[in-house]
């Protein structure tokens, strides 16, 4: 797991150099998962979503597609007319696991040092972490993470102390933890938001 993680987040991302081919392969794709799940955007119509889409936002949602994500719109459109794509697999992003929270964790880390971090990873994707209400709002949609975990964008407060929020989906409720931002698990990713 962790040689996958790190061939996907060394090896340039598709999306870096996307041809039209690409591009509409991309477009077809996030098309079809749109159609097939409109109970995460009942009010959206997919004209409204593809008209806003440029060669930035197509960029970052090929990086998301190619690292496991599934990206798709949930909810509805912002009052500035942007629509939220989030990751929307079932467990946490299988191309963005075995990473610690940030750089400063994984410069501390004197043994055994993960391949990135969270936050840089999604910076280099064009991505946020979700924070811990847009991963609760997700949750509201369906259920996501029983079986992996996933980083949410912590505070400073917390973050200055050493520490880093993740949260996953047990017995039917969603949990927020704590861990040292220096730990990862082949378990545990990030799920990401992109706004277009």
């Amino acid at each position: 797991m962790q040689q996958a993680t790190t061939q996907a987040l060394k090896a340039p991302l598709p999306g870096a150099d996307m041809k039209t081919a690409q591009r509409d392969v991309l477009v077809q794709t996030l098309k079809k998962r749109f159609e097939s799940h409109m109970h995460r955007h009942p009010t959206v119509a997919w004209a409204d979503v593809h008209a806003r889409l440029n060669a930035n936002k197509l960029k970052a949602l090929q990086d998301m597609e190619a690292t496991g994500g599934e990206p798709d719109v949930v909810g509805s459109a912002a009052a500035d007319g942007t629509y939220l794509f989030y990751d929307c697999t079932a467990e946490s992003p299988s191309g963005r696991r075995s990473l610690c929270y940030d750089a400063q964790a994984l410069h501390a880390r004197k043994l055994h040092k993960p391949q990135s971090n969270a936050i840089e990873a999604a910076a280099a994707m064009g991505v946020t972490l979700l924070t811990e209400a847009q991963y609760r709002a997700l949750q509201e949609v369906e259920d996501f993470d029983q079986k992996t975990s996933s980083w949410i964008w912590t505070p400073p407060d917390v973050r200055e102390r050493g520490g880093a929020l993740f949260c996953d989906r047990r017995y039917g409720r969603v949990f927020v933890y704590h861990n040292g931002a220096e730990s990862y698990y082949a378990a545990r990713g990030f799920r990401a938001s992109l706004n277009v």
